[in-house]
């Protein structure tokens, strides 16, 4: 059995992203589009910032280190193309009989109307994501791929078929599903 003293990750920075660590567990990545800060100091993983090169790090690794230090390379990395480049997830509004009126409402999204229900659902949005209605789409926006992730989710979960809807989906097609995930500034091809 091999025991590796240290594991480390490098994750190159873009040139205009500053990142900034805080007790080698707290990082802050701004960006043109806005700034995302996150703590790590329950992985206890090392975190440096040298030469525009984040440094990632642990000491005689486990296999809860490794696994570790994999989701934090991928959040961070997450968080930098947000900052540059931003998320946008696409929402398509699915009805048969009874049409669902989807409206934004600050930090809620009220659905109603759905499978002709009388009383409005409300989804709620996540900090620093927005919410837009396209016709029969609907627009989630932000820089954090985590808030517009959840916040899609909430609006999907809130439109799940439930009772003796769910055994003829068929039948009940109804509902609010994600069909397109992309950058909202999308990053041009280098050669």
């Amino acid at each position: 059995m091999v025991r590796y003293a240290k594991l480390e990750y490098d994750i190159e920075v873009p040139e205009d992203i500053t990142v900034e660590v805080t007790n080698n567990s707290s990082i802050e990545i701004r960006g043109p589009l806005g700034k995302i800060a996150r703590d790590f100091k329950h992985t206890r993983i090392h975190i440096q910032n040298v030469d525009n090169v984040i440094k990632l790090s642990t000491q005689f690794p486990r296999r809860n280190e490794k696994a570790l230090i994999g989701t934090v390379r991928a959040h961070i990395t997450n968080a930098i193309s947000g900052v540059k480049y931003g998320y946008r997830y696409y929402l398509k509004i699915v009805f048969s009989h009874f049409p669902i009126r989807v409206n934004p409402e600050g930090n809620k999204v009220k659905i109603e109307n759905l499978y002709g229900g009388r009383k409005p659902k409300f989804a709620q949005v996540v900090d620093g994501v927005k919410v837009k209605v396209d016709g029969d789409d609907v627009i989630v926006e932000g820089i954090d791929k985590e808030a517009v992730g959840q916040t899609a989710a909430n609006i999907q979960e809130l439109t799940r078929q439930r009772g003796k809807r769910r055994q003829s989906p068929k039948t009940f097609m109804d509902g609010l599903f994600i069909f397109n995930k992309e950058f909202m500034n999308a990053p041009s091809e280098e050669a």
